[in-house]
């Protein structure tokens, strides 16, 4: 991220030590160490990546001995559906009940100069001064409605440190999938009478969420009709499972606790180590696609090759792990 302050970095350390302590602070749930590690994590120096290779070393599964214990939460829906008004009414209930709250929002307008706009941070209400809360806006850069890798990564790490890390992209068509492949829960947000319901069946979106929120609900019959639809929609699509959910976010709130309670309840049933080791694998094939492109790829005998690879390591491997496996497969 341009212009992004350093890392604090104790003397005396090497790259790979300075990583493994910003992750060390992670897994003692320092959350101070939370900008530190989005700045290292966001660079694109040589020793910046060693550093934060080092860094997801240390927060690894592996390291752990288990999945971090951080609900990844990934919210995604169309401009103006009212997103930065949702997460701040959930932020305020995580913090109520005691939870220590990351949000990530992702910022898909910054293109050409690689940076962000901090446009979603100004809208979400939080206390600056409360130091169980750390938002940060990310760029997208060139991954329209997606996610950059340093979204995944950090997403992936904050985890060791937070009660709660959310995703909050813009979905643009099927890019909605990009954060599927991340979050353990994800949250597609629509608002009423907006005509999105048939606009997701025709792009397979329906598929996605493990709960639809229908925002505004404070509109009436209109959020009454849209909450329906959206019902009538997955039981067409043989889904029973996905939670729809109508919420308004004005003072008093409408189905926010109940929306809690839904998010957790998909927690609670999720098998969480399949869904994580998916994430990673996931990410780590398409940072090997960024990084080689179509070319390595085929030097690995395509995707199918590459997921077969992926498949053999450890699964409790860190991504720069199973990128560095790609590599000596496609060098062997």
């Amino acid at each position: 991220m341009s212009g992004a302050p350093r890392p604090t970095q104790p003397s005396g350390l090497d790259a790979h030590a300075i990583g493994a302590a910003i992750g060390s602070r992670l897994r003692a749930r320092d959350l101070s160490a939370a900008p530190d590690a989005l700045n290292l994590l966001e660079s694109t120096t040589l020793e910046d990546r060693e550093q934060g290779a080092a860094l997801l070393a240390a927060v690894s599964p592996a390291a752990l001995g288990s999945e971090a214990s951080g609900h990844i939460v990934g919210v995604t829906g169309p401009p103006g559906a009212g997103k930065s008004t949702l997460l701040s009414a959930l932020l305020h209930a995580w913090r109520d009940d005691g939870r220590t709250v990351a949000m990530l929002a992702v910022d898909p307008s910054s293109r050409r100069s690689g940076g962000s706009l901090l446009g979603d941070r100004a809208r979400i209400d939080f206390d600056p001064s409360d130091a169980g809360v750390f938002i940060r806006s990310t760029s997208a850069g060139e991954q329209l409605g997606g996610l950059a890798s340093a979204t995944r990564a950090a997403a992936q790490a904050l985890a060791a440190a937070f009660d709660v890390v959310v995703i909050e992209t813009v979905g643009v068509g099927q890019a909605e999938t990009d954060v599927a492949d991340v979050a353990d829960t994800v949250v597609v947000v629509v608002q009423p009478g907006s005509g999105d319901v048939l606009q997701f069946l025709k792009s397979g979106i329906m598929e996605i969420p493990d709960v639809l929120v229908v925002t505004k609900a404070d509109l009436g019959q209109v959020a009454v009709r849209t909450r329906r639809d959206l019902s009538a929609a997955l039981r067409s699509l043989g889904s029973r499972a996905t939670r729809v959910i109508a919420v308004s976010s004005l003072s008093p709130p409408q189905g926010v606790q109940e929306l809690v309670a839904a998010l957790e309840a998909h927690r609670v049933e999720l098998d969480l180590p399949e869904r994580r080791l998916h994430a990673r694998r996931a990410s780590a094939l398409a940072d090997y696609a960024r990084e080689h492109g179509e070319r390595g790829l085929s030097a690995l005998g395509g995707r199918r090759a590459a997921q077969a690879t992926l498949a053999k390591q450890d699964p409790g491997a860190d991504v720069p792990s199973l990128v560095s496996a790609l590599e000596r497969r496609a060098g062997g």
